[in-house]
């Protein structure tokens, strides 16, 4: 028996629910990083969610193991793992809602880094949307006189981050072409933790096995790893089968909204003025950027089909 759809309500739900989970790891990122460096912990978190996720799709797994797929899956993991580390890297030195919505501009940035992929131009949309991001970035992280503007090395490296997020997605969105989304995921997890691992082992010093097995940072790896990882992945891919894509984008931006919204009940972050008005410029931006080119598109489409009854219907009537 196929299993029952559930009402379009609940689907949405899901996402927000999906988003709020993503919000959340911006403050469990930001206390398991003073435990495990950024490196070691994007490595033992991919790991595990590549793990995870290979035993429970293990059939398609093994079906899709393909030269092709493992080296595009190796080039995914490889954006991911740079884009989890820098982001991570930057997060030791910003606050959590300032790193989510930093973070978020990677919504803004895909057009242009698919104009440099493609040849495809952005949208007037886009250049809005730009404009506006760059302005709320400038609001976010910007300090000091007009004359001598200076930007933190926390909002800088989490911006650095941004750009990887946006080359990743460009490339997932081709790959996915032709392979499986599940099976590259898997690949994805496993090769971008396999980088964290080694880079790691090079350039880090683990902390003492102590520190490892505090019962707070254990319960942190398992909400980045089955939680944040995993049960993520799965109510997105189920509940974007259910949900039109303008709706969708917007449900998921708010990703960075619940960021600060934790940010300022759990980590005590907080929020002036000018910080409050940078955050909103840069969602205003992510949604200008995100739905409305559908919601445009979607209008128009639904126009030319009124155009075309009206035209049938009056042919009707002629007749």
């Amino acid at each position: 028996m196929a299993a029952r759809a559930l009402p379009a309500w609940a689907y949405k739900l899901l996402i927000l629910v999906a988003t709020a989970i993503w919000g959340m790891s911006f403050i469990v990122m930001k206390d398991t990083v003073d435990v495990l460096p950024p490196a070691f912990l994007i490595g033992f978190r991919f790991v595990a969610a590549g793990v995870i996720l290979m035993l429970a799709f293990w059939k398609r797994f093994r079906a899709s193991l393909t030269r092709g797929c493992i080296w595009r899956g190796a080039v995914v993991g490889l954006l991911i793992f740079l884009a989890y580390w820098i982001q991570t890297i930057g997060l030791t030195g910003t606050t959590p809602g300032k790193n989510a919505f930093l973070t978020a501009t990677y919504c803004v940035i895909v057009p242009f880094a698919w104009w440099v992929v493609a040849r495809r131009r952005p949208s007037a949309c886009n250049v809005v949307a730009a404009i506006l991001c760059v302005a709320g970035i400038g609001l976010v992280s910007l300090k000091g006189s007009l004359a001598d503007l200076t930007m933190g090395y926390g909002d800088f490296m989490t911006l650095v981050s941004a750009f990887f997020f946006a080359f990743h997605i460009i490339a997932v969105s081709r790959f996915t072409e032709d392979y499986d989304a599940i099976v590259l995921t898997v690949h994805q997890f496993l090769w971008g933790g396999l980088c964290g691992m080694v880079l790691g082992f090079a350039t880090e010093t683990l902390p003492p096995l102590a520190a490892l097995a505090a019962p707070d940072f254990l319960w942190n790896m398992v909400f980045l790893i089955v939680f944040s990882s995993c049960v993520t992945y799965a109510i997105q891919n189920v509940a974007l089968a259910h949900v039109p894509p303008a709706q969708a984008s917007i449900l998921l931006s708010t990703e960075s909204v619940f960021g600060v919204a934790f940010s300022v009940l759990l980590y005590g972050e907080a929020l002036s003025l000018r910080l409050t008005s940078g955050f909103v410029l840069i969602f205003v931006a992510i949604v200008v950027s995100e739905a409305l080119p559908i919601w445009l598109a979607s209008r128009k489409k639904s126009a030319l089909a009124g155009s075309v009854d009206d035209d049938v219907a009056t042919g009707d009537a002629q007749a």
